[in-house]
């Protein structure tokens, strides 16, 4: 009962006109930049952290919430109509999706992807309302050390998922921990790393590496792809709803998504890329007629989808609850959580309620409004796919070199970020994922902090971190994660010089000839 009357609460919040515009504008936003290739909610929320700096918290996280589900909703349009997903989520929805507009099918290809999406995305609502307080209090059995694990966890898992190479993944992960201890050290008043410019004795501001890495560098990188060329767009043919049998064939891959979606996203090592690909693979295997799979199979769209959309709501359930984030977008949400001084985790639901439950609430609100939004007025988002993208590319680095300016109104800040943007350009160049720098920029100083709290407490006994259950449980996942993909890719090479040997061996045999030692 608790919870729902935290809930009711969190509907007053959100349902008072203001918040209820800066909902509609997020909702708006999001869909708008899903729809546009190479711009993810990622980049529009680094965009926006700092034009949102002067703005109330809750309505600043209710227009974030309202961005990142737009975000997952408006990535279907382009995958289906130009196969050229808007954002991660949507690159499996593009298989089928893009088979069903050539068809001439291209509308209810759409329409599935939206009620997926509402389904899904409630249902997972609801289980963000009832899960995040539960995962609160799991967090209160938490100390010192259990922090410093947490956190430890958290890192290692961004930079083990995030990326094809765990090689890559430290690398950005120990840039990220370095630009953390830029600044006075808290405890001793030493000053680190500043190289004797006194505008970084306060640190590098989040946002700025935010941007650089998030705006400025994803479009210098995107930018640089860019081909001129004319892009094909399917156009909406006959009738603009879906059949019976498209019903019948969609609903229960909706909620099968849903079922991998809200879960797979609430882990560590979750994100929207897993559960869609689960989602398109079980649906296949689970198909009555699966000789359609790529050639326009709608319940290869309506699952991905809402296995996307729900994988939304369990990114922010360890995000809110714990202070983790399980994806590029969190990392991002929780450098604008710091933007106003607040760490999320379970002392964020007692000391700002009204953020935390309005934001949930406003997803409720959100819902609906994609709903409305994406039907009837999928013509009108196609429209954007015509903006021009050099002028789009442009308008970004523009507008991000202004909003780092107006944070400090510092002149370093815009050499950080230019800097920052030219390394993040690189980055995506060399295929080094850039979330685990953000991430450690945010949580270094915090896993510091942790840390010696923990060894203060211990009488500088480091034992301290593998003697409690829940902090030696912790580390040794995170050990697991980072030492368990290196055994099996040991192993895999094992088995195939085994083949290898064997198949010489055999042919050796055949031949006559001595076998190979």
């Amino acid at each position: 009962m608790d919870t729902l009357a935290a809930l009711g609460h969190g509907f007053l919040v959100a349902l008072t006109p203001y918040n209820l515009l800066w909902s509609a504008i997020g909702v708006t936003v999001g869909t708008a930049v899903g729809v546009l290739p190479g711009i993810g909610p990622a980049l529009t929320v680094a965009l926006l952290l700092p034009v949102t700096y002067h703005l109330e918290p809750t309505s600043a996280f209710i227009m974030f919430a309202g961005i990142y589900y737009g975000a997952m909703y408006g990535g279907s349009t382009t995958s289906i109509l130009l196969n050229a997903p808007g954002e991660s989520g949507s690159i499996v929805t593009a298989i089928d999706g893009h088979a069903m507009a050539r068809q001439g099918r291209g509308a209810q290809a759409l329409a599935t992807a939206a009620i997926g999406s509402f389904v899904a995305g409630t249902i997972a609502t609801v289980a963000l309302t009832f899960v995040a307080p539960l995962m609160v209090k799991m967090a209160l059995l938490f100390g010192p050390a259990e922090y410093f694990a947490l956190m430890v966890l958290a890192l290692t898992t961004v930079t083990a998922v995030l990326g094809d190479s765990l090689a890559r993944g430290l690398g950005s992960l120990f840039l990220g921990l370095a630009l953390g201890l830029v600044g006075i050290d808290m405890q001793t008043g030493q000053a680190r790393l500043a190289f004797g410019v006194p505008e970084l004795l306060d640190g590098i501001d989040t946002v700025v590496v935010a941007v650089g890495l998030f705006a400025v560098g994803e479009t210098l990188y995107v930018a640089s792809r860019f081909r001129f060329e004319t892009e094909e767009i399917y156009a909406l043919k006959g009738s603009k709803w879906m059949s019976r049998e498209d019903w019948s064939r969609s609903w229960k891959p909706w909620l099968r998504g849903t079922l991998l979606g809200f879960p797979i996203g609430a882990l560590p090592a979750g994100g929207s890329e897993i559960p869609t690909f689960l989602s398109y693979l079980v649906e296949k295997r689970l198909a009555k007629r699966p000789e359609e799979f790529g050639h326009g199979a709608i319940e290869a769209v309506a699952g991905p989808e809402a296995a996307n959309n729900a994988s939304a709501a369990g990114v922010l359930a360890p995000l809110l609850s714990l202070g983790l984030p399980t994806s590029a977008t969190a990392a991002i949400m929780l450098a604008a959580f710091q933007q106003y001084g607040l760490q999320p985790g379970p002392t964020l639901f007692d000391s700002n309620p009204e953020l935390v439950w309005g934001m949930i609430a406003s997803l409720y609100i959100g819902n609906v409004l994609l709903l409305l939004l994406n039907l009837p007025l999928v013509g009108l988002w196609v429209k954007l796919l015509l903006i021009p993208r050099p002028w789009l590319y442009a308008g970004i680095l523009v507008f991000s070199t202004l909003g780092a300016y107006t944070l400090n109104n510092n002149v370093v800040d815009l050499v950080i970020l230019w800097v920052i943007g030219l390394v993040g350009f690189g980055m995506r160049v060399l295929n080094v994922p850039v979330a685990p720098c953000v991430v450690g920029l945010i949580l270094g100083p915090l896993a510091e902090q942790q840390f010696r709290r923990a060894l203060a407490i211990s009488q500088g006994d480091a034992s301290v971190f593998v003697t409690h259950p829940i902090s030696a449980a912790l580390l040794a996942v995170a050990v697991l994660l980072v030492a368990g993909p290196m055994v099996l890719r040991h192993r895999q090479r094992m088995a195939e010089k085994a083949a290898e040997k064997a198949a010489a061996n055999k042919a050796a045999g055949r031949s006559g000839t001595t076998p190979a030692l």
